[in-house]
């Protein structure tokens, strides 16, 4: 009986073979992947001729009877012909398949700040899900692959070509962006680099040097002093923060406690403010190390530290410890105009632009969307004895083309985020943090400093 029920198995296999075998079954199959991926998916109906390609590869063969059939019999000619061949094709292939992943599912990211810390902790590597929000087609095609705007040892040869510029376009993904999702993003204010301190934001650099020469001479000696390059955006350095605030949202910070929409923020088991802690004798590397603290400065009986909740609890639960208080940052912040007098934990209330929204523009408020018209939807904006044109044409109020999100780290002392400059665009967002694929402690050396409590951990 057994052996009957295995004849009638091998048979089904072998009829499923015999199927999947057939030339025409293999043109099917490979039409519908490619037309559901590359046309329907993207929406590029000029991707269609493309099936031409997978007939002739399943079907009529005339490309390898005029062309490949020649390259065979050189490969059975020479070996080295045959080697060359073999290494060329896997690298070819390997580099497509790789681009297309990269493109269309998820790329991966370390994590090189503390900005996100506990949340994320410099040393995670990230799986990046680009499904999420839908994948962003290249807005700069023409590339060097797998190098991001620079090439390798080099500081300013730039890894892509500018002679193709494709307009923003997103397919579609599973879902749009919640607030509290970590989100990884293209850098806004990346759009200028100094090339000789990329570390800096060149619109920070330009305020000071405006500061101590004056509007125009300081943005003459910036360009004396620093190579200044433009980058597009999707060529923009890559930020990882929380998305704390959504388009149509509106927030306020008030003692560096955040509110949106009139309510606190949810709360973040990890999110860390920094602190001033009195002791009456010095702190143990033990006790430090039992706390979690990585960053501590001071010494005796007074330290800084950034802290989580939990942090500050045990703190005061400690009998040498004497005090233990928030600091309240007083440094400028967003919109950097005299008209606000905002700090980065003193803010607002600011509304996030949404798509289709329109407000009143006034002198007032223009300094908190100017950029928005001006740079990220691309109008000519002007202001002229107090009023306002837009490409040539006097108006008193905007409608927004995008959707604008506000992005914050949860190490909130720690963090150059949204507070400073500004809003983060849809065209920008690169894909959803989802979970931690690797993390090394980088005070260590491999692999005693692999983190093992913290891999395929989830990103919350």
């Amino acid at each position: 009986m057994k052996l009957t029920e295995q004849i009638k198995k091998n048979k089904y296999v072998s009829k499923i073979r015999e199927v999947l075998a057939n030339k025409w079954v293999k043109f099917s199959i490979a039409s519908i992947i490619y037309v559901l991926w590359f046309v329907v998916w993207t929406g590029n109906l000029w991707l269609l001729p493309g099936i031409i390609i997978i007939y002739d590869l399943y079907i009529s063969k005339y490309f390898y009877r005029y062309v490949w059939s020649k390259n065979e019999k050189l490969c059975e000619k020479s070996s080295l012909y045959r080697n060359i061949y073999e290494w060329a094709n896997a690298i070819v292939f390997a580099t497509v398949v790789a681009s297309l992943i990269h493109i269309f599912f998820f790329q991966m990211y370390v994590i090189p700040s503390s900005s996100m810390e506990k949340s994320l902790l410099v040393g995670d590597y990230l799986y990046v899900s680009k499904v999420t929000y839908g994948p962003q087609m290249p807005n700069t095609p023409v590339a060097f692959p797998f190098v991001h705007h620079t090439m390798p040892f080099s500081q300013t040869k730039k890894s892509f070509s500018e002679i193709i510029q494709r307009p923003y376009q997103r397919l579609k993904g599973l879902r749009k962006i919640e607030r509290n999702d970590v989100v990884v993003f293209n850098f806004p204010a990346g759009d200028t680099v100094l090339v000789e301190n990329q570390a800096a934001t060149y619109y920070d650099v330009l305020r000071d040097y405006q500061s101590q020469y004056g509007e125009k001479k300081g943005r003459e000696q910036l360009e004396k002093d620093y190579t200044i390059v433009s980058r597009p955006v999707d060529k923009r350095e890559n930020y990882i923060k929380r998305c704390v605030a959504l388009p149509g949202d509106s927030i306020r910070i008030v003692e560096g406690e955040l509110f949106v929409n009139g309510k606190p923020q949810e709360k973040v088991a990890e999110k860390q403010y920094c602190y001033t802690i009195i002791t009456s004798e010095p702190l143990t590397q033990y006790t430090i190390d039992e706390l979690g603290i990585t960053e501590l400065s001071g010494s005796g009986n007074h330290y800084f530290s950034p802290l989580t909740d939990q942090m500050v609890e045990r703190l005061l639960k400690m009998k040498s410890v004497k005090s233990v208080k928030r600091f309240i940052a007083t440094d400028e912040s967003f919109p950097h105009n005299p008209k606000y007098n905002w700090t980065a934990d003193n803010f607002g209330p600011l509304w996030i632009p949404q798509k289709g929204a329109t407000i009143s523009l006034t002198e007032e408020n223009l300094p908190l969307y100017e950029r928005i018209i001006d740079v990220y939807e691309g109008n000519d904006l002007e202001l002229k004895n107090g009023e306002i044109y837009i490409n040539g044409e006097k108006t008193s109020s905007y409608t927004f083309k995008m959707d604008y999100f506000w992005m914050m780290g949860d190490n909130r002392h720690n963090s150059a985020d949204s507070r400073y400059w500004g809003f983060v665009p849809e065209d920008h967002i690169v894909g959803k943090a989802s979970f931690i694929w690797m993390s090394l402690d980088q005070r260590g050396s491999f692999p005693t400093n692999i983190r093992w409590n913290r891999l395929f951990n989830k990103v919350k």
